[in-house]
């Protein structure tokens, strides 16, 4: 599939997703139930969010210190990790009704005190002195021509122009950690996989797979993947 048809049938996604029988106020996931704004990405409609946890659990990576969640949505991921023991947690997202949203969940899984929504780009908005034992972006994985515009907040879930979001995250995601730290990426086949290792190697770093697994996704099988991000030079 060319660059063009991917990122527009991924458009066409983020437009399915914003149909009423596709946007229930409130959803639930893994056992429990979550609300769901307007113009915030719809888990159960793509399913990646549970996707990323899944690979977590594959990578058998502890929930454990400082916890940050790039591009929270609704915070499922962020709200998951604060109820089971990360602190803080930091919800971050350039959508403010995403911002909302994770707050929301957070208030209703009675973890509201150890969640702050954030409205940022990436890290833009972030202390810069924070560092985080997990960072984790869950990515927009399409890249889309560099000279596409955004027409609605939500395809900023769906497609990257020019894999812009992603140099910054590569780049950028491991000055936040701790020293032992990690910078997880949750990819696609779907994407540009080997363009994102040109990134990882234009920026310094190198990425490391922990988990994978197959998807059936409305008839073809993709493969789903969570990397780690690390500085040339470490392991």
């Amino acid at each position: 599939m060319s660059e063009t048809q991917s990122h527009l049938r991924s458009l066409e996604r983020s437009r399915d997703s914003t149909r009423a029988e596709n946007r229930p106020g409130v959803f639930s996931l893994r056992g429990r139930e979550r609300d769901l704004l307007d113009s915030v990405f719809a888990p159960l409609h793509a399913g990646t969010t549970e996707i990323v946890l899944d690979l977590m659990e594959r990578a058998q990576l502890p929930w454990r210190g400082a916890f940050l969640e790039i591009g929270c949505g609704t915070g499922v991921v962020a709200v998951t990790a604060a109820l089971g023991c990360c602190a803080p947690v930091v919800a971050s997202d350039s959508n403010a009704e995403a911002v909302e949203n994770a707050a929301l969940n957070a208030r209703r899984h009675g973890v509201a005190d150890g969640v702050r929504a954030v409205h940022s780009d990436l890290f833009a908005q972030l202390p810069p002195g924070q560092r985080f034992d997990t960072v984790v972006w869950s990515s927009p994985y399409v890249r889309a021509p560099e000279d596409f515009r955004f027409g609605a907040p939500l395809e900023r879930a769906y497609v990257d122009p020019g894999y812009r979001a992603h140099r910054r995250y590569v780049a950028e995601a491991p000055d936040w950690l701790t020293a032992d730290g990690r910078a997880l990426l949750h990819f696609s086949r779907r994407g540009d996989l080997d363009g994102l290792h040109r990134i990882a190697a234009e920026t310094g770093r190198h990425l490391r797979p922990l988990a994978k697994f197959d998807v059936l996704d409305r008839g073809d099988v993709v493969q789903h993947q969570l990397v780690e991000i690390r500085a040339d030079g470490t392991p």
